[in-house]
């Protein structure tokens, strides 16, 4: 499939539905529990969307159609605990929700052409890249960690399943 950005937005638009789904109502046992010690619970991975998109999606976008020379700022993908420190489930999903609705309605009241798609920004990383794959990114990286939300919870039950585990590919 080629990037489309009205496509991207279906899943970025859907998002936070999907973790509202996920993770409303759960017990601190679910929105904490970890794959290892180091890893991102669910929680900390709605922190982390959440901070994503306040310094890095759009900003980005912003300095690709600047033109800005300089490379990107680089992303502390584990500087969104003062975000979450605090605050119940259903708080950060309203406000993750709501961010997400004003980053959407920024996104499309730019009026984006395919020429600038094609502009690049400089990534500490990588360095070239197009509007186009930032975007694209940005789509996949939520389901990235969708992903990650559901494999974290499923592994809560990686023994209780018993011999189904050969079953689940999750598990493996």
């Amino acid at each position: 499939m080629q990037f489309q950005l009205d496509q991207s937005i279906e899943i970025l638009a859907h998002t936070p539905a999907v973790l509202d789904a996920l993770l409303r109502g759960k017990s601190p046992a679910w929105l904490h529990c970890r794959k290892s010690p180091e890893a991102f619970s669910p929680v900390d991975v709605l922190g982390h969307l959440m901070l994503a998109d306040q310094t890095d999606w759009l900003p980005r976008a912003r300095l690709i159609l600047e033109g800005a020379q300089t490379p990107f700022p680089p992303f502390d993908r584990f500087a969104f605990q003062p975000l979450i420190a605090n605050h119940s489930i259903e708080t950060l999903l309203a406000d993750f929700a709501n961010l997400r609705a004003q980053n959407l309605h920024t996104l499309t009241s730019l009026h984006l052409t395919e020429a600038q798609l094609d502009l690049t920004g400089t990534h500490p990383d990588f360095g070239p890249v197009t509007l186009r794959q930032l975007l694209a990114t940005w789509a996949v990286h939520d389901l990235n960690h969708i992903q990650q939300i559901v494999r974290t919870l499923s592994n809560e039950y990686r023994e209780a399943v018993g011999p189904w585990q050969a079953y689940l590919s999750i598990l493996q």
